[in-house]
């Protein structure tokens, strides 16, 4: 919430979102784009495993946290933006990313969130006249992934990929396009589609 000083001028507040939408830089990617967002870290959650890695993240989703400015853009705000972002329908994967790692999911703090998540999730369901799978989950340790993860759409190291050595930046367009998230996105949400280009 807003907190107000004593003079009654509204004071910022920080606030997180965890939420869980198919490969990590693609959400990240999305979300470090919106005003207010202060900040978008890749990592896991979700599961019970200690220190879960890239290599090994069984039972944990690949999951992003989202800090924000709650005097900027509002927590329904951002997960209504997240619902159209994802493909609310596909319990089995994102897009090409298929098992439980890449499944949707919110993840909660409080009731408060509980509360608008739920709400949102109602809302996506009547706009779009179907049952959606993304479930509201309580938010348990959310493990930041490693270095090499983070802002890996806008990185300039090169990495060798099928195709040759490219450019991070230049990989992640490639597979993002390749994926079909965006053009999914667009098919299930039309002009409501968030992201997708």
């Amino acid at each position: 919430m807003v907190m107000l000083a004593a003079t009654g001028t509204a004071r910022a507040a920080t606030e997180k979102a965890i939420v869980a939408g198919g490969c990590f830089w693609c959400v990240e990617s999305d979300f470090e784009k919106v005003p207010g967002v202060r900040s978008v870290v890749s990592g896991y959650t979700g599961g019970t495993m200690q220190n879960p890695t890239y290599p090994n993240h069984e039972g944990h989703y690949e999951a992003v946290e989202i800090t924000f400015d709650n005097s900027k853009i509002s927590y329904d705000q951002l997960i209504a933006l997240f619902l159209r972002s994802v493909d609310v329908t596909d319990n089995g994967g994102q897009f090409c990313d298929r098992g439980p790692a890449y499944r949707t999911a919110i993840f909660v703090s409080d009731n408060a969130q509980k509360a608008a998540a739920e709400a949102a999730v109602a809302e996506a369901g009547r706009v779009l006249g179907k049952k959606i799978v993304t479930p509201v989950l309580p938010a348990s340790t959310f493990w930041k992934a490693e270095a090499y993860h983070q802002d890996y759409y806008k990185s300039s190291d090169i990495i060798l990929t099928r195709a040759g050595p490219k450019q991070k930046k230049n990989a992640y367009t490639f597979y993002r396009q390749a994926c079909g998230r965006d053009a999914r996105v667009k098919q299930i949400w039309g002009n409501q589609a968030a992201f997708a280009k």
